[in-house]
């Protein structure tokens, strides 16, 4: 099977493009608009993308369609500042609550019935129930080619400035994924959590 995309074969009931590039993990972005009306929505086109410093993106795609994207990144350009926060398999219900797409004057923290608790080095809140969260200081915008210049492909860049993490999820030292079960999603409407993990030891030339 061959396609080009926007061009899938019948037998396909679905564009699968999304369900190809998985696991992949969920940002759930938390920031406050210039108004300080706080905000929640979930991303799966997120990650980590260096390592010093430390810095993380997000991407909105096609505006308000898939729900709640626009206002976390007017929000995180205007503030300068916006909040990863961990999905885990515990608040998988909460998290898809919060991706509805809200008016910007609505507050998801109470829609999905979440708390919402101060940062640190960032005004934008945190989601309490979460175990981890990474505090970020806004850096760069990237616009993406787009087929409909109305529905914009928009990159949140950030730099990580402060991270939290519960005592409870960690051991010997390291995060304890099996405590964590964070939550990835794997494309239509599909996701998984991590309950078990394996090592391999990355290899060096002769």
């Amino acid at each position: 099977m061959f396609f080009t995309p926007g061009n899938h074969p019948a037998s396909l009931s679905h564009d699968p493009f999304n369900a190809i590039v998985v696991p992949r993990p969920i940002g759930w972005i938390s920031t406050l608009s210039k108004n300080g009306i706080p905000n929640l929505a979930p991303y799966s086109f997120f990650n980590a993308v260096a390592y010093d410093p430390p810095q993380v993106m997000f991407a909105a795609t096609s505006g308000h369609k898939h729900g709640g994207q626009k206002d976390s990144i007017q929000n995180a350009q205007d503030t300068g500042e916006f909040v990863v926060n961990i999905v885990t398999y515990a608040l998988r219900e909460h998290m898809n609550a919060s991706a509805v797409a809200a008016p910007s004057n609505i507050n998801e923290f109470e829609y999905a019935n979440l708390t919402q608790e101060p940062s640190e080095m960032v005004n934008a809140p945190r989601v309490a129930e979460s175990p981890i969260h990474l505090e970020c200081k806004y850096t760069q915008t990237v616009h993406l080619p787009t087929d409909d210049p109305d529905h914009p492909n928009t990159v949140i860049f950030g730099q990580v400035i402060g991270i939290h993490i519960r005592e409870t999820v960690i051991k010997n030292g390291k995060l304890d994924l099996s405590a964590i079960q964070p939550v990835g999603r794997l494309g239509y409407l599909d996701y998984v959590h991590i309950t078990q993990s394996f090592q391999m030891d990355r290899p060096t030339w002769p």
